[in-house]
C-alpha cells in the first residue's frame, strides 16, 4: 500500500535523500510552489468579484465556463499547501512542533473570521441606520437575532452567514489535518477511500451536516462532510507531485480525457443566457450541487488539477514576473481574502443603495482589486524586508 513516506522519497535513480535536521537547528521551510500561489491568488481575486451580486465582471469568472468555481480551487489548494507545509514539518521538527504550528494557524484563521464577522455586522448596522434599508441575505439572519446574540452565535460558528462561511470550513479541515497525515503515512489509498465514502454519504443524505442557524436548511453551505474530500485529494496530490519532482506524469490519454471533460463542462455549464448567446448545452440537467460538491463539480476540479500539475508550461508561466502581484496574493491568502470580503461588502452596499450602474461597477471592481493587489504588494515588501540581513554592527561605517 502506498504511504506518504514512499511517495515523498525521490526516485531511486536520483540517489537523493532529505537530510534529517541536526539537533537544535531550526527546521527549514519548504520551497513554495509558484503554481499554487498564482492560482490561489487568482481564486481570491475571483471570489471578490463573485461575491457582489449583479456584478458584470462575474459573468467572466470561472463558474461561467464549467461546473467548478474558485471555492473548489481554494479548498483543494488548502489541502495541497497543508501537506507541503505541515506534512514536512511533522517529519523535520516532530509531532509537538507541528501540532503547535497547526493550532496557531487555526487560531489565526479564527481571529480573522471573528474580525470579519464583527466588521460586517457593524458596517451593515450603520448602513441600515443611515439608509433605512435592510439586507436581503448575508448577515440578515444574524441581525434578526439581535446584534449581540447574532455576533455570539456567529463567533461560536453556529450561525454562518453567506460570504463568511468558507473560513470556518478551512479551520475545521486544518484541525483534522494531523489525522489525515497520520492516516496517509499508513496508506494514502485507504484515507482516500474513507474520505470518498464520507463524501458519498453526504451527497446521498443531505442531513449529514453541521447545524447553521443562519441557513434555511439548518446546515453549513459548504458541507464539511462533502468538502473534506477535496481537501484530502489536495493533500494526496501534493505527495504525488513531490514524488514526481514537481510534475504529475504526462499521459496522452489522461490529457485527452481531462480536456474532453472540460470542453463538455464548458458547453454544459456556460452562462449562455447571461451572455446573450444561444443555449449550447448538450444535456437538460440542473446545475450540479455546490454545497455537497456534486460529482460533476468534483470531476471538473480533478481535470483542472491534473492539467495544472502535469503541464510544464504552467510551472514556467507561474514564475513570470508580471504575475508577481497575483503570486503575492496567494502567498498572503488570509489577509487578501479578508480585504476582498470587506471590499465586496462595500460593493454590495453601494449597489443596493445606488443601483449597479456601469460607472459604479467600474469603480467598485477596480477599487477592490486595487486594494487587494496593493495590500499584497505591501505585505510582500514587508516580508522581503524582514528576511533581508541587517547591517553588520561589528564593522564601522
Amino acid at each position: 500500500m502506498t504511504r506518504v513516506d514512499d511517495l515523498e522519497r525521490p526516485a531511486a535513480t536520483k540517489q537523493r535523500t532529505i537530510p534529517a535536521p541536526e539537533a537544535g537547528t531550526r527546521p527549514t521551510k519548504p520551497v513554495r510552489d509558484a503554481r499554487v500561489d498564482v492560482v490561489r491568488g487568482l481564486a481570491l481575486l475571483t471570489i471578490f468579484v463573485d461575491h457582489i451580486p449583479r456584478n458584470a465582471p462575474a459573468l467572466l469568472t470561472l463558474h461561467n465556463f464549467g461546473f467548478s468555481d474558485a471555492a473548489e480551487i481554494f479548498v483543494l489548494l488548502a489541502g495541497y499547501s497543508s501537506m507541503i507545509a505541515y506534512g514536512g514539518l511533522f517529519r523535520r521538527a516532530g509531532v509537538r512542533t507541528a501540532l503547535v504550528r497547526i493550532a496557531q494557524r487555526c487560531l489565526r484563521i479564527y481571529l480573522f473570521q471573528a474580525g470579519l464577522l464583527l466588521a460586517t455586522l457593524v458596517i451593515v448596522r450603520i448602513w441600515m441606520d443611515i439608509t433605512g434599508l435592510t439586507p436581503r441575505f448575508g448577515v440578515a439572519p444574524l441581525l434578526q437575532m439581535g446584534l449581540l446574540p447574532g455576533l455570539l452565535r456567529g463567533l461560536a460558528l453556529n450561525a454562518l452567514p453567506n460570504y463568511l462561511d468558507i473560513l470556518p470550513l478551512y479551520i475545521l479541515l486544518l484541525a483534522l489535518f494531523p489525522l489525515i497525515y497520520l492516516g496517509m503515512r499508513r496508506g494514502i489509498w485507504g484515507v482516500l477511500a474513507l474520505s470518498a465514502i464520507l463524501w458519498i454519504a453526504a451527497n446521498v443524505d443531505h442531513q449529514l451536516n453541521l447545524p447553521n442557524a443562519a441557513a434555511v436548511d439548518e446546515g453549513w453551505y459548504f458541507n464539511p462532510f462533502a468538502w473534506q474530500f477535496l481537501f484530502v485529494l489536495g493533500a494526496a496530490l501534493a505527495v504525488w507531485v513531490q514524488a514526481q519532482d514537481g510534475l504529475l506524469p504526462w499521459r496522452g490519454w489522461a490529457v485527452a480525457m481531462a480536456s474532453a471533460y472540460l470542453a463538455f463542462a464548458f458547453f454544459q455549464g456556460g452562462s449562455w443566457a447571461e451572455w446573450g448567446l444561444p443555449d449550447l448545452r448538450p444535456l437538460s440537467i440542473g446545475v450540479p450541487d455546490k454545497s455537497h460538491v456534486g460529482p460533476l463539480r468534483l470531476i471538473n476540479m480533478l481535470a483542472l488539477a491534473y492539467l495544472l500539475f502535469s503541464i510544464p508550461a504552467v510551472a514556467r508561466l507561474s514564475r513570470w514576473r508580471r504575475l508577481r502581484l497575483i503570486d503575492a496574493c496567494g502567498r498572503h491568502s488570509l489577509e487578501i481574502f479578508a480585504a476582498g470580503c470587506l471590499a465586496a461588502l462595500i460593493g454590495r452596499i453601494l449597489y443596493r443603495t445606488f443601483d449597479a450602474t456601469w460607472p459604479l461597477q467600474i469603480a467598485v471592481n477596480l477599487g477592490g482589486l486595487a486594494v487587494m493587489l496593493g495590500l499584497a504588494h505591501l505585505l510582500d515588501a514587508r516580508r522581503r524586508g524582514a528576511a533581508a540581513p541587517g547591517p553588520d554592527l561589528r564593522r564601522p561605517g
